[in-house]
């Protein structure tokens, strides 16, 4: 039987501007098994990145229900979400998100030493990781002095160290060129299998796409298409 990891019923996200309001996410329904791999594609503007974002937990909710691991995100206050996110996922930005004023593995470790481990630990399991991500004889390098493929790689090190149950990525590959990008997704899908961790893509790339065990596809705030036949939103 299939083990859901997230579950998101009649999502609802309106963004106020004052002037006037903006339905970025109409009902939204949407399963992920646990190891599986889904990529969120669509049209620019059409609420991909506010999904993931709501999902998540990194934004609130009008209405409905999130439910990650069995845990209701929304219904946990600011502090304890946030502690969640920390202890359970994994977050990989198109722009990176490093410090450029840390090397490599300071970057990596960083998570573990907000979260209370102790240097030693953190600095063992952050070289594992860059080893992992084959990057360990650049651990002292700062983001400047490394290409945008080593970065990325630094970023998917970081969002892993914790080990996360799901991994959530928004366009990964979008600031990479189509060599590094593939390279890129063969290393999140390598690690998707061997760790059996969840990842939520989204992305514009259809390459990326098809890497992913199934397309979500959304229009309008709505997924008109799940990758399993069903739509989602009205």
């Amino acid at each position: 039987m299939p083990d859901s990891i997230i579950r998101a019923t009649g999502v609802h996200k309106t963004y106020d501007t004052g002037t006037v309001k903006v339905n970025a996410l109409r009902g939204v329904d949407l399963t992920v098994e646990r190891g599986e791999m889904v990529a969120i594609m669509g049209p620019s503007g059409c609420g991909k990145t506010t999904m993931l974002n709501c999902l998540s937990g990194l934004d609130e909710i009008e209405s409905g229900q999130v439910v990650i691991d069995g845990v209701v995100l929304h219904d946990l206050p600011d502090d304890e979400r946030s502690d969640y996110r920390a202890r359970r996922m994994g977050f990989v930005f198109q722009l990176y998100n490093l410090l450029p004023v840390l090397s490599a593995v300071e970057n990596v470790e960083l998570p573990l030493l907000v979260s209370g481990t102790s240097s030693t630990d953190a600095r063992r399991m952050s070289m594992e990781l860059l080893d992992m991500v084959g990057l360990s004889n650049r651990a002292q390098h700062l983001p400047g002095e490394l290409s945008g493929g080593q970065r990325q790689r630094v970023t998917i090190a970081r969002a892993l160290v914790n080990q996360p149950s799901i991994v959530w990525a928004d366009e990964p590959t979008g600031d990479l060129d189509s060599e590094t990008a593939g390279e890129i997704m063969d290393l999140m899908c390598r690690l998707n299998v061997e760790n059996s961790q969840s990842f939520v893509l989204v992305t514009h790339s259809i390459d990326v796409g098809n890497r992913a065990h199934r397309i979500v596809r959304m229009r309008d705030g709505a997924i008109v298409d799940d990758g399993n036949g069903q739509a989602s939103g009205t």
